[in-house]
């Protein structure tokens, strides 16, 4: 497994394994499997697991990880996050502390590598689940504290709120030590929060690296979109319905490359320059492998990049309606 630098937790592997398959998000998976896919994806060379209270019904991606982690030793890197989903229940600092008391008591850790702010940040337009640019940098004074006590090595934010307010908050100070940004193929993302506003990816992850601020990429298959089908039950009206029939011409490509959606969306995400993780939101041992052999693989060469891009170009149109639930 290819090792890339994530700056103040020093090396980190190409990907990561994400909370949401394990915890049952992206489809059904049960305890046992969970688990031995943990076992499996750091017996690979993963060193990081990316969990979050809000992952799957009572914390169960925290769960598996504590279980899991009980006959795996301590070596692996491990974050999680605290949603702060409205303002009107002020007290950030006792919130985020007793959310972050919580996850340690479950993951059986007495610190966490990296904990990031789980709530988007939104401009003075109010949006759904978001917090103002004031509360942010309330919380962020906390995430200072609590790396400064010890009780998490860094901080970071999931940078899919206002692309304006993400963008600042990557140059403002305090600046997080990373940022879960959005990188797939076809820049798609269903579970958007902001009507009328075009998401900026590609932006960020530039504005980030002009920081020094580590890109942990997410949303690589965007929700499933880019796979051959998705696996759960979703409504016909959702947005992910509408993206992954945007994103045929995708599969298509991938057919006449000979290789699977999902791997080579896989693939494109790691080749990215600026991306430091990808994060994976596999569910069972199956799915990590065929992550795994994308990562063997190797990134794409630049004609395969330049491919990828003329399609994205050539979709824009389809992709420029902001796709709100």
């Amino acid at each position: 497994m290819e090792l890339r630098n994530f700056g103040r937790l020093g090396q980190i592997s190409a990907l990561t394994l994400g909370g949401g398959g394990i915890g049952g998000v992206w489809g059904t998976t049960d305890r046992r499997e969970a688990v031995a896919t943990v076992h499996a994806a750091l017996d690979a060379g993963i060193t990081m697991l990316d969990l979050a209270p809000a992952y799957g019904t009572d914390f169960e991606a925290e769960r598996v990880a504590g279980d899991a982690l009980r006959t795996s030793g301590p070596d692996v890197m491990i974050t999680s996050k605290v949603g702060l989903p409205d303002d009107d229940e002020r007290n950030f600092a006792t919130r985020i502390r007793r959310s972050l008391t919580a996850s340690l008591n479950r993951i059986g850790r007495d610190h966490l590598d990296l904990f990031l702010l789980h709530t988007q940040i939104r401009t003075a337009v109010p949006a759904r689940e978001t917090i103002g640019w004031d509360e942010y940098h309330e919380a962020a004074a906390e995430f200072e504290r609590l790396r400064d006590e010890g009780l998490i090595r860094a901080w970071g934010i999931t940078a899919v709120g206002h692309p304006d307010r993400v963008i600042a908050a990557l140059g403002d100070t305090p600046r997080p030590d990373a940022a879960q940004v959005v990188v797939n193929a076809l820049d798609l993302q269903a579970d958007w929060y902001f009507p009328g506003v075009r998401p900026q990816s590609d932006d960020i992850v530039r504005a980030a690296n002009d920081h020094d601020v580590r890109v942990m990429g997410i949303r690589a298959v965007a929700a499933g979109a880019l796979t051959g089908g998705i696996d759960r039950t979703t409504d016909p009206s959702a947005p992910i319905a509408a993206d992954f029939t945007r994103a045929e011409p995708f599969r298509k490509l991938a057919s006449e490359w000979g290789t699977s959606p999902a791997a080579l969306a896989h693939r494109w995400a790691l080749s990215v320059p600026g991306v430091a993780t990808v994060v994976l939101g596999v569910k069972n041992r199956t799915e990590l492998a065929e992550c795994l052999a994308a990562e063997a693989a190797g990134p794409l060469s630049p004609s395969e990049m330049d491919a990828i891009w003329a399609l994205r170009t050539a979709l824009a149109p389809l992709l420029s309606e902001p796709r709100a639930d």
